[in-house]
């Protein structure tokens, strides 16, 4: 069947499915395949269950007619996404980066909301099968959508380009991560500036920060909106405090706002002043900008600040790479509190690398005078380790169960695979 076929029937039953246990009635399911499943398998329960149609790959399972057989059901949802894309002309904002991809695209969504109906990333879903999920919910209301790409593997964001077809782009920054994939910090530079080298070829802009000289080296050719702490910038912002939540200051034409936050970190600064930059540019009325960023309460144990009967918790345990872990750390020892602990997950895909970069972050934390650290991890178990490791999270759990923490300022942090959230409800 041909992609505007299919695009018709999508029209008739606008919402797609693929997961047989969660099939809404009228819906379409497509039968995905996994490393340890095969969609095709389930296509008849997800049919019992209330869908219309079942996309499927393997001719063995079509009954009736019902089913609708395709070469590869995976490619069939890319396409079937880029045509409903096209077809729509929503303008599309693209965000990647190595750290706050997410929380841009959050802070983001929720400055252009004010004003337009935007639909945006949810959840993780910013791969090669989320990012077609999420633009298959549009609709023709919608004014303007946020798209979050993730990436492990060079190409990877030049594919979900070709989906998304962005209008607009935000690279966040460049750092070390997913190393098994990219290879090197210049991998992960050429990989992330494949939003940039879409955009080029398209005539699109992209928000940028412009002291940044790793984007700004990748940025030739390309219509900027620029934002950063110098004053030639279409929007400026500082830290005025982070004591415990940032407060910042930001100005455009010589007009200056003051905005508190429930964001920690210092760190978050350039993902808040992309967030305004974009409501700026698109006419979002400043209030409602203000507003929109101080309302914002980050989810997803990222940059959180929890209060528990025993401690103050500041949770950064979704994802961990050795930039993020610097300013986490750097930024932890800033803040005018005590007693202080820290309690760190290992940094996952680094490759060949990960046992220098590790070694390099105890190095790093021994220039801090935490009262506590424990680290949590194969790769901290392998090093020399000065402070208290743990293979794993259950270890740590039954330590923290016999030896509890009262009164203390506790950062939290680690690669999500590592779970460290397992261990909030003992601290």
């Amino acid at each position: 069947m041909r992609i505007a076929e299919l695009y018709q029937i999508y029209k008739q039953n606008p919402v797609v499915c693929t997961d047989s246990r969660e099939c809404l009635p009228g819906s379409l399911f497509f039968a995905l395949k996994g490393d340890s499943f095969d969609g095709n398998l389930f296509a008849s329960k997800a049919l019992q269950s209330g869908c219309c149609f079942a996309v499927v790959d393997d001719p063995a399972v079509k009954t009736n007619d019902r089913y609708i057989v395709v070469d590869d059901v995976l490619q069939t949802l890319q396409l079937l996404a880029a045509y409903h894309r096209q077809c729509l002309k929503t303008t599309v904002i693209g965000i990647t980066g190595t750290n706050g991809k997410t929380t841009t695209k959050e802070l983001l969504a929720a400055v252009l909301s004010t004003k337009y109906n935007v639909l945006y990333t949810t959840g993780n879903l910013n791969n090669h099968i989320g990012v077609p999920l999420t633009l298959l919910r549009l609709t023709p209301e919608h004014e303007m959508a946020v798209i979050e790409m993730g990436a492990n593997h060079p190409g990877e964001i030049r594919e979900l380009t070709q989906f998304a077809r962005p209008d607009y782009g935000i690279i966040t920054n460049i750092g070390v991560a997913h190393l098994e994939g990219f290879g090197s910090f210049e991998g992960v530079a050429r990989a992330k500036g494949e939003l940039y080298d879409y955009l080029r070829l398209t005539n699109g802009k992209i928000f940028i920060h412009k002291d940044n000289t790793h984007l700004q080296a990748m940025a030739e050719g390309l219509t900027q909106i620029t934002y950063g702490e110098s004053d030639d910038t279409f929007v400026e912002g500082w830290v005025r405090s982070s004591h415990p939540f940032l407060c910042i200051e930001w100005a455009n034409t010589g007009v200056h706002h003051f905005v508190s936050t429930r964001l920690a970190g210092g760190y978050n600064l350039m993902n808040i002043l992309a967030a305004i930059t974009a409501g700026v540019y698109f006419d979002v009325p400043v209030p409602e900008i203000n507003r929109a960023i101080s309302e914002y309460i980050p989810t997803n144990n990222r940059s959180q600040w929890k209060k528990t009967s025993n401690n103050n918790l500041l949770i950064d345990a979704y994802n961990a790479n050795p930039s993020s872990m610097q300013a986490a750390l750097e930024n932890f020892a800033a803040l005018p509190m005590s007693p202080k602990a820290v309690i760190l997950g290992d940094m996952l895909e680094l490759g060949a690398e990960s046992r220098s970069l590790h070694a390099s972050l105890l190095e790093l934390l021994t220039r801090y005078n935490f009262e506590k650290v424990l680290l949590c991890g194969e790769q901290f178990i392998a090093l020399d380790s000065p402070y208290p490791c743990f293979p794993n999270v259950e270890n740590l759990s039954r330590y923290l169960s016999v030896n509890p923490f009262q009164g203390y300022h506790i950062l939290i942090k680690g690669s999500h695979g590592i779970h460290l959230e397992k261990i909030i409800d003992l601290l």
